[in-house]
């Protein structure tokens, strides 16, 4: 390999973890499309992840797996000194604690984001700016039969965002014949879950108000749509080593 002339920067090493996945078999050849990114390979379920990441080298891995396994992944990519770029939905919030620390420790950046498609961020941040003019609220999230959590992270993210900028009320029915169909309550938001064959990840978060509502919607026609905010956050993070838990900041939302 020739040496960089002065003022070019090495293109950015990026190890994905589930590149067999659903949404891996997208990003895998967007990363390796990148002239300034270097895609050095996959790993899957039944590789050894510290033994690549030790061989590999990379500076971030990307990690759109399991929720019982995003953070072992996090973790291990910041022992090895890596990034970590983190899609799986369903961790915890004392998940996120320990990995924020082991960035800060280690002095590299990371990111836990609900979701990295662009509009389905812009839908929570207008979402937020809508919550203190309305009365009532609602989260109705539709993804495929085969997704493992429910709600998914951006329903739980959009409610809890929703809760710390709005005072909701909450039809609680007086009689309800099939219990569980009003679904789930978060601080007044409701929360509601599709699984449906042929769905991707569609999203509408509903406002009421006396005499009108307001419907803010976000549906997911390819799973390409998570490429560039992923993008954003590689070529942001390696630069910058701050730790995230949305795109919010890395789009100037925050």
């Amino acid at each position: 390999m020739g040496t960089l002339e002065r003022g070019e920067q090495r293109p950015i090493a990026v190890a994905l973890s589930g590149h067999r996945g659903r949404v891996g078999r997208e990003l895998a050849p967007a990363l390796a499309r990148e002239s300034d990114i270097r895609y050095v390979g996959g790993i899957g379920r039944d590789d050894d992840l510290t033994r690549r990441l030790e061989e590999w080298r990379p500076q971030v891995l990307v990690d759109f797996t399991r929720p019982d396994a995003a953070l072992t992944n996090g973790l291990a990519a910041v022992a090895a000194g890596a990034v970590p770029v983190i899609g799986t939905s369903g961790m915890s919030e004392e998940d996120l604690v320990e990995l924020e620390a082991a960035c800060v420790s280690a002095g590299v950046g990371g990111i836990v984001a609900p979701n990295f498609a662009i509009g389905a961020v812009l839908m929570m941040w207008l979402a937020e700016l809508a919550a203190p003019y309305f009365e009532a609220a609602e989260v109705i999230e539709m993804h495929g039969d085969q997704k493992l959590d429910a709600p998914s992270g951006t329903a739980l993210a959009s409610a809890r965002r929703l809760a710390a900028k709005g005072h909701f009320s909450y039809n609680r029915p007086r009689h309800s014949p099939l219990p569980g169909s009003r679904g789930a309550e978060l601080q007044g938001v409701g929360l509601h879950s599709v699984r449906l064959p042929g769905l991707l990840a569609d999203q509408e978060v509903l406002f009421g108000l006396a005499g009108q509502t307001l419907t803010l919607t976000h549906r997911t026609t390819s799973r390409e749509a998570y490429a560039p905010g992923v993008l954003l956050a590689i070529r942001r993070l390696v630069a910058e080593p701050t730790f995230h838990r949305s795109m919010d900041s890395l789009l100037g939302l925050a």
